[in-house]
């Protein structure tokens, strides 16, 4: 990996901007990769587009913005409207089939996940950012499993662990049969 740009992408109050600290924590902490995290919730906080980014590194990384990210992770419609026309045309696409619907998807590489529903079957609508986490692992592979599993056991309230890693998993487990569908 030379350089990975992710966007995560929703609305405020979805755990995106902890998300997007969770990547950076797994790739810098646990995975060992350089990463940096940045992030804009403004007046987004209030239920408006908001996102983090995250780049991730093999070497130093000198600039820490994203341009042309080569993953968008979003979980409203507002976000996939302003920031997936930024996307690579090669890059990877990955939605909350819930909440977002793709009219003229701008790339080819394409996965989705009813994330919200999921997260309301597990009893906390919060934990939808988690359970993206899990599907992100599994269907990319800009950070390790393990990795991001410790970064969200180590990033979430204290006594919210468990619920947190049955949402990850859940995530982890719809990625897994989402790729032996597409073989």
């Amino acid at each position: 990996m030379n350089r990975e740009e992710l966007v995560i992408g929703g609305f405020g109050g979805q755990g995106i901007i902890l998300a997007g600290i969770i990547i950076g924590k797994a790739a810098s902490i646990f995975d060992g990769k350089n990463a940096t995290q940045c992030q804009n919730y403004g007046p987004e906080a209030r239920g408006g587009a908001c996102k983090a980014q995250v780049v991730i590194s093999d070497s130093p990384i000198s600039y820490p913005y994203i341009e042309n990210p080569t993953l968008l992770t979003v979980m409203s419609q507002e976000a996939y409207d302003k920031f997936s026309p930024t996307l690579r045309k090669d890059a990877l696409l990955i939605i909350d089939n819930v909440l977002v619907n793709l009219d003229s998807p701008v790339t080819d590489k394409i996965f989705s996940i009813p994330a919200t529903q999921i997260a309301e079957d597990l009893g906390r609508v919060a934990v939808a950012n988690i359970v993206m986490l899990g599907f992100l692992a599994t269907v990319s592979n800009v950070v390790s499993i393990d990795a991001l599993k410790k970064a969200v056991l180590d990033s979430v309230p204290e006594g919210t662990e468990e619920l947190n890693l049955k949402a990850f998993e859940s995530g982890y487990g719809y990625g897994i049969g989402q790729l032996k569908s597409a073989v």
